[in-house]
């Protein structure tokens, strides 16, 4: 779970711009910068532990052009189930446009995960598609990302035995990935803090891939997250409860990749308490 975004950062600015520029006189910049620095207490992504359930630093720098087009880059240390070997991180590539439609805005785009001097076949590409709309001080998307078939994501094992022993059940198996979402926020009048939540829910391969991870090793399964952030100056503090649908019992077909230190025991997609403390420049 990426718990700052750089292109959610990106469009706050964005929105608060013209205002900015008009009560200055000034006009709009063609391209601005920003980003974030972020310590987190467990990196969860649609729920799983990319960190082992540990800490985790992240960043991401993105330029968003006035007509609308971004690109950015967004970064974190992986641990345990995350990992790939090499430098043990994360960086994803994130370009898209973000448009005015109705009284919301629609975003479209791309996402390629990659993981620098790790495993082969582990990165993949995402695009996606979310509309956002406000009333009063409440906010609400819905989004869509789909990964077209890519080896990365395929069914190479179908049991966490078989990767351990090195067994390929379809080498060079191809999959897709399909993730809904929702997400709603509401500001608390006269306070800094922000009420939040999301749900989601994941459709992939049912296994391990190429690398005994997997997007969505279950198959199917949902996310959700509860909590609330208070903003001062440019510092965030977020604390929010995750968890996911992921029993233990069913996903001990995927030990002993799917588990806490990759030993076969301890669940790294059970209910945590999520603290993130973010800056944004």
């Amino acid at each position: 779970m990426k718990l700052i975004h750089p292109v959610a950062v990106a469009g706050a600015v964005l929105v608060a711009l013209p205002a900015a520029a008009r009560a200055q006189g000034a006009e709009t910049p063609a391209l601005v910068a920003s980003g974030t620095a972020a310590i987190v207490s467990d990196y969860r992504f649609r729920g799983v532990s990319q960190s082992d359930r540990g800490m985790a630093v992240q960043g991401g720098i993105t330029l968003s052009h006035r007509s609308g087009v971004y690109a950015g880059a967004w970064g974190s240390n992986l641990a345990g189930w995350g990992t790939f070997g090499g430098a043990n991180l994360e960086l994803d590539l994130i370009g898209g446009v973000r448009l005015p439609v109705g009284g919301g805005t629609l975003d479209v785009g791309a996402t390629w995960y990659t993981y620098p001097g790790g495993a082969d076949r582990t990165a993949f590409v995402e695009p996606f598609a979310k509309l956002t709309g406000t009333a009063g001080p409440g906010t609400l998307t819905a989004g869509v990302a789909y990964a077209p078939r890519q080896q990365a994501l395929g069914r190479w094992y179908r049991t966490g035995a078989d990767a351990a022993a090195g067994t390929y059940t379809d080498a060079g198996a191809k999959g897709d990935n399909l993730y809904l979402f929702a997400d709603g926020a509401v500001a608390l009048p006269g306070t800094p803090v922000t009420a939040k939540a999301h749900v989601g829910h994941s459709r992939g391969q049912d296994g391990l891939g190429p690398n005994a991870t997997a997007v969505s090793p279950t198959g199917r399964y949902l996310d959700w997250s509860l909590g609330a952030e208070a903003t001062w100056r440019n510092l965030t503090l977020n604390l929010g409860y995750v968890d996911t649908d992921i029993a233990d019992r069913e996903a001990a077909y995927l030990r002993p990749a799917f588990s806490r230190g990759q030993d076969g025991t301890g669940s790294i997609a059970g209910g945590a308490l999520v603290l993130a403390l973010t800056a944004s420049f």
